[in-house]
């Protein structure tokens, strides 16, 4: 039996890009595809409105990352927000990735705004700070590729850190075993990333630029991610 996976797009991508990337959705089929647990998925794409009719079931939401804030009061988004905690409170696993990963904490009484420490780009180290079942393979340490100026800054008072760092104290956490997300972006690729730090440049300075290309030389770990996903979303809990 394969997982079923509804990704929800909260994103479209420069018009540059999509002619090689497509969309989130479509990068993280990708990225899932190489891992080991047989899972399917079905991409809705939320900016413009898009979700599954009520009767379709899916073993787990994927929110995606996006331009857009999470604190953001774009109406969209107030209808994902909405769509989310009644999925949330239905007992539904929820993944979330960047813009997914911040709105999941802020919609579970968390916070996530822009980042006093400014833009995270390039590829970024984070210790471990917990483990899991799911966590498999081990790793004792994780690097992802990352693209944010904004961060979570308090989580829900009944999550768990997974990864940190000095940069990004918050980097991953999950809620029980129902809800997991991380700030880094495991759908992406290398030339992907150095796509967006090359559109950003001026934006963001010629040192984080430079930095931020330097970086790109170290492998990442998103398959792994990928798997822990995918293991999360099958996992069982044991009942005593």
């Amino acid at each position: 039996m394969s997982l079923r996976i509804c990704i929800l797009e909260t994103d479209i991508l420069r018009p540059e890009l999509v002619d090689q990337y497509q969309g989130y959705g479509q990068m993280f089929q990708r990225l899932f595809s190489q891992q080991p647990i047989a899972a399917e998925f079905t991409v809705y794409n939320v900016m413009q409105g898009e979700y599954p009719s009520d009767e379709l079931t899916f073993d787990a939401y994927l929110v995606t990352g996006s331009k857009a804030d999470s604190f953001g009061t774009d109406p969209w988004i107030e209808t994902l927000k909405t769509y989310l905690l009644t999925r949330y409170k239905r007992g539904d696993k929820l993944l979330g990735v960047c813009f997914g990963h911040q709105l999941l904490a802020l919609l579970l009484g968390g916070k996530s705004e822009r980042a006093t420490q400014g833009w995270g780009v390039g590829t970024h180290n984070y210790k471990l700070a917990a483990k899991a079942p799911w966590m498999s393979p081990v790793r004792e340490e994780l690097t992802l590729l990352i693209s944010h100026q904004d961060q979570v800054t308090a989580l829900p008072e009944n999550a768990t850190v997974i990864a940190s760092s000095d940069f990004c104290p918050f980097a991953a956490y999950h809620i029980n075993d129902q809800v997991l997300c991380f700030q880094g972006h495991p759908e992406f690729i290398h030339d992907y990333s150095r796509a967006l730090l090359d559109i950003r440049q001026q934006a963001l300075g010629e040192q984080v630029y430079s930095k931020g290309v330097a970086s790109l030389e170290q492998e990442h770990h998103g398959a792994t991610v990928a798997e822990w996903m995918m293991r999360f979303v099958a996992h069982k809990p044991q009942t005593v």
